[in-house]
């Protein structure tokens, strides 16, 4: 690793903070309404955005520092199983266009802003609705840490902030200017900052991913000697396990583990507030159709990135933080200017997703929990200015959570978010296909699936980590490792049908349904579908 600051990516890296946050700041007239002071604005761009703003923008929140830094450092790491992500974006989408569609036609039908909204006037439910809030907001808390831990690791690569031994407000203080800068603009300017900076975030990174796929392969003698390096490396004996590091590719004992995961995380993907939000920003519902067809070339991106793990084990990268592994490749492999481009890349991939999940997690406390339980009769205005100050609180918990944490298992922190958000699928999806579940066996199948997951990853211990330790552990019945979070979600389900048919079985009081049939394939122009739409009232 290089000592000292490396000037001229810094300045590089500086000059693209400073022009993404101008154009954050700028943001706010950006497609301005007459009257800014709602959530269709802030929290939503107006429920304008085209075809191209939606896939810029969904590619920002769903592609982030995590995709630059986390899923390169696991395989880093691990080899093999780091891959995961690649098959669960190419699942993922089929299954969205399904679904999403409908969702955002029923929700431009009745104002809803979140899915909790969705979720309390489907099932009429405030408890049901007040469950997913809550999930949504505690997953949402280790994602936007995850983007942190990606600033900070550029920052650290680039010798910003000093080393171990430097007071931690001083080595901290560059992370904490950039979550300074990231929460003003999102304050000021909502969702429209992300859609705009969106356009910059992605084509620096597909700049950056295209140099590095052939330039990096030529210095390191080309993908054959990358790819027997790096079977050579993993295959050698962990001191701390007595196994070897990982694998070049997924051998038969860890393939149960690395399906379930891939098929876990492809069911939670879309189930995570700011994919939501993102998906309801859109001015139609073939918008949402489009998108679902053209976001897989994402998926092509994620899977060149990728190997730039096996690239970091080739190039003899030797670090204890795994996080550091690509910020280190960069810096190693790349002219001085161009790692300042590809570190730019990675900060600016991490300030994208982090301001749209602030305002997800805002507009989920805002709408389901203070105007629900708190303020029943808030105006427009009063929901806006709380979600504006909840959206810097939400920043605040994820810095804490960084700042307090060990960075070197980021990516489990992203993961076990996927474990909670997995378990609100059956009232959401299954929401708007059926009636037939009744709220309060999705309560009862939701509170299984979180209080199993919960407990089984807290057992779940590593080298480096006591607790939390990984998102895999022994599936009941089966006998093979499995991801964690589906298996939650099958209990969830057993016990949501069961019951369902138990409440039938005894007439349990069902709530009211506010929606109709016809509501779930309206488009914008349709009747009963407005410009402004207002705040939805409170289910029975």
């Amino acid at each position: 690793m290089m000592s000292g600051v490396n000037v001229t990516a810094l300045v590089v890296f500086v000059f693209f903070f400073v022009l993404v946050t101008a154009m954050g700041f700028l943001a706010a007239r950006w497609r301005k309404a007459e009257n800014s002071n709602s959530l269709d604005e802030w929290g939503l761009g107006g429920r304008s955005f085209g075809t191209w703003v939606t896939w810029f923008l969904l590619g920002g929140d769903l592609y982030t520092a995590y995709t630059f830094v986390a899923v390169p450092a696991a395989i880093y790491a691990a080899g093999a199983a780091g891959f995961f992500a690649v098959p669960y974006t190419i699942l993922v989408y089929p299954l969205i266009f399904t679904f999403l569609p409908r969702l955002w036609s029923v929700s431009h039908r009745h104002g809803y802003v979140t899915t909790s909204d969705f979720v309390r006037g489907r099932f009429g439910s405030k408890g049901l609705s007040l469950a997913v809030a809550v999930t949504g907001i505690l997953a949402t808390m280790p994602y936007i840490a995850l983007q942190l831990v990606g600033i900070q690791a550029v920052l650290d690569v680039m010798g910003v902030g000093g080393s171990e031994s430097t007071h931690w407000f001083l080595k901290d203080l560059p992370l904490l200017i950039a979550f300074g800068v990231l929460a003003a603009y999102t304050y000021s300017s909502g969702l429209r900052a992300p859609a705009l900076i969106a356009f910059v975030k992605d084509t620096l990174i597909y700049i950056v991913i295209a140099v590095a796929i052939i330039y990096i392969p030529i210095k390191l003698g080309g993908f054959d000697d990358i790819f027997a390096k790096a079977g050579e490396a993993l295959s050698q004996t962990n001191p701390a396990t007595g196994k070897p590091k990982g694998e070049l590719f997924s051998g038969p004992n860890n393939q149960w583990a690395y399906a379930t995961l891939a098929f876990g995380s492809a069911l939670a993907l879309f189930m995570y507030p700011h994919s939501i939000t993102a998906t309801l920003s859109s001015g139609s519902r073939n918008v949402i159709r489009r998108n679902t067809t053209i976001l897989p070339l994402y998926s092509l991106m994620l899977g060149l990135l990728a190997l730039l793990g096996f690239m970091a084990i080739a190039a003899g990268i030797k670090l204890k933080n795994g996080q550091l592994a690509i910020p280190q490749l960069f810096e190693n492999m790349f002219p001085d200017w161009f790692a300042g481009v590809a570190f730019a890349a990675i900060g600016i991939g991490a300030l994208v997703p982090a301001a749209i999940m602030s305002i997800a997690a805002a507009n989920l406390f805002t709408r389901n929990i203070y105007k629900d339980f708190i303020r029943p009769d808030a105006t427009p205005a009063q929901e806006t200015s709380v979600s504006k100050v909840v959206s810097l609180l939400v920043k605040v918990g994820a810095l804490v959570f960084v700042l307090g944490m060990d960075k070197t298992v980021a990516i489990n922190f992203q993961l076990l978010g996927g474990i909670w958000i997995l378990q609100t699928f059956p009232a959401l999806v299954g929401g708007l296909f059926t009636r037939w579940f009744h709220r309060w066996a999705l309560l009862a199948g939701w509170a299984v699936g979180m209080i199993y997951g919960t407990v089984t990853a807290y057992n779940v211990s590593s080298p480096v980590q006591k607790h939390f330790g990984g998102s895999n552990e022994i599936i009941p019945g089966i006998g093979q490792m499995g991801y964690i979070g589906l298996t939650a979600f099958v209990l969830n389900a057993v016990v949501t049908v069961v019951l369902t048919l138990v409440l039938r079985a005894a007439k349990a009081p069902d709530g009211v349904d506010e929606t109709q049939p016809s509501d779930y394939t309206a488009d914008a122009g349709d009747p009963g579908v407005k410009e402004e739409l207002p705040a939805p009232t409170a289910a029975p």
